[in-house]
């Protein structure tokens, strides 16, 4: 059976793509209800992931699918002179036969390449690029058409049980809950003019120039920024960004040096080392809120200290689960993608990345990030794109196979638990959370997601595990949402309706 992932292609009319997503279903019927095509199909493999397919309906087939349409419009046709149902056949033929042919072709080509690609055995990721309106039904003698298609690699599933894994462990302590608290504070802080100069940890208000010699590459105004080692923007960092802004005041300019990644927007600025100007509006530092009753009931109706520590506690046992998962994840997919040295089509995976995007956001949502933590891993991401992207899609196709094999699927309350937890995190409704997801159509990045951790959760449960501390993420990077090359192809990777939350739900409100 064709199979169906990701990519997306804009050649085809819009009810020529429903129909064609529809294929797997109507194939299915088809070998119940319907008489296969005699079809002769010829592949040309054009890479790992590329095929050319040209196919040959018979005359035989092309005759049956019009008497088969011909058949149910008799039944039902109104023409002049006659009573509903009770025209000619053959006028009838005449008189829509044109129509008649349209929906015979489409039908056609629909079924043709669904059964061609289960008789070929292709697992086929992205609608055929075929341009349907090309494509002539002949009066006499066969239809020959042909079309690109990505496909999954053919490969030798991996050896993936009794693999040797390190799993991070912590008990957590009431330090650790303390600092903990302190981060989750200091998102309803508030920003207080400071008297004196900046240090690490406080904030600055600036405007933003990134310039290459002359010329001017990207702007920012006002721009929040709190001073942290590394400054992150969606295709470059700032190292040591806390050392360039010690001291600094308002009024103040300082000059440091951007790196921007090799997978930069910008394509004559890969790699290269660019100028980052921050002319210092303010200064300020972060005022926590006190624990009083108000204050407790405005973040989610927590009615004493002692409870929110408890949610701390099992947030931060969460994040721990998360990296348990992910670092085991890590493990698994570097030894399942070790001879996975397919070449990846340069389109698949622009297409992808957003929808790794997708899927990474949810992850980090529903593990309880908080929305800097996520931004940061954003970025980091959009900073290697193409090979991140690249080493996601071989573990997806390798996952999505011993998921086939193990006959893994998600159920109904897989995609509740999973919208549960990102509400929790988001302090939302699961009903709009969930509509949020369905309406930025990020449910199939969610089925993966769901995919992907039931397979290695299998996976996990043959392996042997040795223990290894667990250590919190530093916490050394500031992200903000530009990108300093100033070409920004990738847009915001949030959920549709998320973005005025994240600004007003979490960090700090300025006095």
């Amino acid at each position: 059976m064709a199979h169906k992932t990701p990519p997306e292609s804009d050649s085809l009319a819009p009810e020529d793509v429903a129909e064609l997503e529809n294929s797997d279903i109507e194939g299915e019927e088809a070998t119940e209800d319907q008489e296969p095509l005699e079809l002769e199909v010829v592949v040309d493999k054009r890479g790992a992931c590329q095929r050319h397919l040209t196919i040959t309906v018979g005359r035989a087939d092309i005759d049956r699918y019009f008497d088969s349409e011909f058949s149910e419009l008799v039944k039902e046709a109104e023409v002049p002179g006659f009573r509903p149902g009770h025209a000619p056949r053959k006028l009838i033929e005449a008189r829509f036969r044109k129509d008649v042919a349209e929906k015979v072709k489409t039908t056609l080509l629909t079924d043709a390449i669904g059964q061609a690609a289960d008789d070929e055995g292709l697992s086929v990721i992205s609608e055929p690029e075929i341009d349907v309106d090309a494509v002539k039904l002949p009066d006499e003698g066969p239809l020959t058409f042909e079309f690109d298609v990505e496909v999954r690699p053919e490969f030798d599933v991996p050896q993936w049980k009794g693999l040797s894994i390190k799993r991070p462990v912590r008990e957590f302590t009431a330090d650790d809950v303390d600092a903990q608290l302190k981060r989750v504070l200091a998102r309803y802080g508030r920003l207080v003019p400071k008297d004196g100069p900046a240090a690490s940890g406080d904030y600055v208000t600036a405007n933003l120039t990134f310039t290459d010699g002359e010329q001017v590459l990207s702007k920012a105004e006002e721009e929040v920024i709190r001073i942290r080692p590394n400054l992150s923007f969606r295709d470059g960092k700032v190292t040591e960004f806390d050392k360039l802004m010690d001291g600094v005041r308002a009024g103040e300019t300082r000059q440091g040096k951007a790196n921007l990644t090799d997978d930069a927007p910008n394509v004559l600025l890969r790699g290269k080392e660019v100028t980052a100007t921050f002319e210092v509006l303010e200064v300020k530092e972060l005022e926590l809120p006190e624990l009083t009753e108000e204050f407790l009931e405005s973040i989610g109706g927590v009615e004493s200290e002692a409870d929110l520590r408890d949610l701390i506690k099992d947030n931060l046992v969460r994040q721990l689960e998360y990296q348990q998962h992910q670092q085991a994840r890590e493990q698994v997919t570097a030894v399942l993608t070790e001879a996975a040295d397919w070449d990846l089509p340069p389109e698949l995976l622009k297409r992808q990345s957003q929808r790794e995007l997708h899927r990474a956001v949810l992850e980090l949502q529903r593990s309880g990030f908080s929305e800097d933590e996520i931004r940061a891993h954003e970025n980091e991401l959009r900073q290697h794109s193409n090979e991140s992207t690249a080493r996601a899609l071989k573990e997806h196709f390798i996952l999505e196979r011993i998921a086939e094999d193990e006959e893994i699927d998600a159920t109904e309350a897989d995609y509740e638990r999973e919208i549960t937890l990102i509400a929790m995190q988001t302090n939302d409704s699961v009903r709009k959370v969930r509509a949020r997801i369905e309406k930025g159509g990020m449910m199939d990045a969610l089925h993966n997601q769901i995919i992907e951790r039931k397979v290695i959760d299998r996976i996990l449960a043959e392996a042997v595990f040795k223990e290894v501390p667990y250590q919190f993420e530093s916490g050394e990077t500031e992200a903000i949402d530009r990108a300093a090359g100033g070409h920004e192809d990738i847009p915001e990777a949030k959920p549709e309706g998320h973005e005025e939350e994240a600004e007003t739900d979490d960090g700090p409100t300025e006095a």
